[in-house]
């Protein structure tokens, strides 16, 4: 059933490979062929004109139109193969606008024009190309501007050599406790021989990429899955090892690989969440009984400070029941043992009755205070007056 799928991409892949330009044709290109069709027309000019034309058109005019038309086409189609078609078109068009001999410097000037401006090539200052000639290896060339010979040399590949990021992703890959998780990550490369990436893999893109998610699915499953959360940077490093390995053949360095994001499954996500939560509770209720047992600790210290010496312990009593009373409508609670041990029961009898003394002073100045209403007089009956 997959047969015929396989023919369909290979055919497909030859196409692509047969409509590969040749060489780039740019604006640089694009001026060298107008100034060429130019000189031409100029030419052609001082010569003369044939007499015997069936359209009449400037040969500046026509050629300068011609070139323009010609240069798009070459902009679309760059190839030796559009090379030589236009030139035909050009000669046969020539020939049937002007029928005459005469016309030889603007015959000559386009298929001279088009193999001169093809054969002009720039790269950029991070590339580096591989120039064949007849499908055999010739030279890298570049950065700047070289020439490659017309018909016979072909600029196969211009090569990146800056860093480059490709991502890649494992989805639904099970870990070594066999946990399905989904990654993400990136990946950080150069190109540093550009020859051997031309001709030792037909598409190192796509190749890297394929060897990043195969090396990436290889580390998921030797990990657990509390590795692959925590040990990213050293699982990141294995895998950049096996590639590496891999691409070196190609002239081609993994400098890095990064993993981005690793999703688990929701339930799972739950189940850490609350097992998260309830290592916390656990730990804190550790540092509280830490906590008591040093509190426990000192106090015993203190204990031993007290124990031979009861007028400090009387002291300490003193001053506590004084930091309880101070305060207005306070009420101290003290266990009965500690009453007695520090002697806390004389000392609360004599504030009571001093409480009982200063209420009972009260109540007598208020009743030896006179009343105004039993000292006033009483009136005279008027019986008396009489």
């Amino acid at each position: 059933m997959n047969i015929p799928n396989i023919k369909v991409e290979g055919a497909s892949k030859q196409v692509i490979e047969q409509m590969r330009p040749d060489f780039r044709y740019g604006a640089i290109n694009q001026i060298g062929f107008i100034a060429i069709m130019s000189i031409g027309a100029v030419v052609q000019l001082q010569i003369g004109m044939p007499e015997s034309s069936q359209i009449s058109v400037r040969p500046d005019i026509f050629a300068i139109i011609a070139s323009i038309v010609m240069g798009g086409i070459m902009t679309m189609a760059p190839r030796w193969h559009t090379v030589i078609g236009l030139g035909v078109i050009y000669w046969a068009l020539l020939r049937f606008i002007w029928g005459g001999m005469e016309i030889w410097p603007m015959h000559f000037a386009a298929p001279l024009g088009l193999l001169f401006s093809a054969s002009i090539e720039v790269a950029k200052q991070w590339e580096k190309t591989v120039v064949l000639r007849l499908g055999k290896f010739q030279s890298l060339k570049g950065p700047g501007f070289f020439t490659i010979l017309p018909l016979i040399d072909r600029a196969d590949a211009y090569i990146d050599q800056r860093v480059r990021v490709t991502d890649f992703a494992a989805e639904t890959t099970l870990t070594k406790d066999t946990v399905p998780v989904s990654v993400d990550a990136i990946a950080f490369w150069m190109v540093w021989d550009a020859k051997m990436s031309v001709l030792e893999v037909a598409d190192f893109n796509n190749a890297i990429t394929l060897a990043a998610q195969t090396a990436l699915r290889d580390a998921i499953g030797k990990h657990d899955l509390a590795e692959m959360l925590t040990d990213r940077d050293r699982i990141g490093s294995e895998i950049q090892a096996v590639l590496d390995t891999k691409t070196t053949p190609w002239g081609i360095t993994i400098q890095s690989i990064e993993i981005r994001d690793v999703v688990i499954p929701k339930e799972l996500e739950d189940a850490m969440s609350r097992q998260a939560q309830a290592e916390r509770e656990r730990h804190s209720r550790v540092i509280l009984g830490t906590a008591e047992t040093e509190i426990a600790e000192k106090f015993a210290l203190a204990s031993e400070s007290y124990r031979d010496n009861p007028v400090a312990l009387h002291l300490r009593a003193m001053n506590m029941v004084f930091e309880g009373l101070k305060k207005k409508g306070s009420m101290v609670i003290v266990p009965s043992s500690a009453v007695e041990t520090m002697g806390l029961g004389a000392l609360g009898g004599l504030a009571s009755l001093g409480k009982i003394g200063d209420q009972g002073g009260a109540a007598e100045e208020q009743n030896a205070a006179p009343d105004p209403v039993a000292q006033a007089p009483s009136p005279t009956p008027e019986s008396d007056i009489k």
